[in-house]
């Protein structure tokens, strides 16, 4: 068993959306996957992925999340943190995402959730992020890593 998987969703169509999935990308490019994280663009996300979740102790989420803050916010939530403020919308994968914990629970695995997030500007037809989240995407992955590095340890 692996001790982390890291799952970048998003829709790269539009615009901010693919942030999670740009930040594996960026991930891919520098080789950062060892033997105890896995690098997964998650696309849109479905709960097809469940099964994904058997393989691991730890879950990190890379993607939006609106919560009323400037664009570029970053976030680091918890499992704990979506279930119980509801302000916070991960993106539109929240419920699939809390779904298919759910059902990878019911079949006897229980991943730990972290999400890093960052609060889109836009979200529209288009495939380049706004400069706002260009300009933040640096910070947004070295979160990611730190959080990576976290898990691991």
């Amino acid at each position: 068993m692996k001790k982390l998987l890291v799952l970048g969703v998003g829709n790269i169509l539009m615009m901010d959306e693919g942030i999670g999935v740009h930040a594996i990308r960026r991930f891919w490019e520098e080789n950062s996957d060892n033997d105890q994280v896995d690098f997964i663009d998650g696309g849109t996300f479905t709960q097809d992925l469940f099964y994904l979740f058997e393989k691991y102790e730890h879950l990190l989420v890379l993607d939006v999340v609106r919560a009323g803050q400037a664009p570029g916010t970053i976030y680091s939530l918890d499992e704990e943190d979506l279930v119980k403020n509801q302000k916070q919308v991960l993106s539109l994968h929240d419920v699939d995402l809390l779904d298919s914990l759910g059902m990878a629970r019911m079949r006897g695995f229980s991943p730990k959730l972290k999400v890093v997030g960052i609060e889109p500007e836009k979200i529209d037809w288009g495939v380049e992020m706004t400069p706002t989240l260009t300009r933040a995407f640096d910070s947004f992955i070295t979160v990611a890593k730190n959080q990576i590095e976290r898990l691991i340890a």
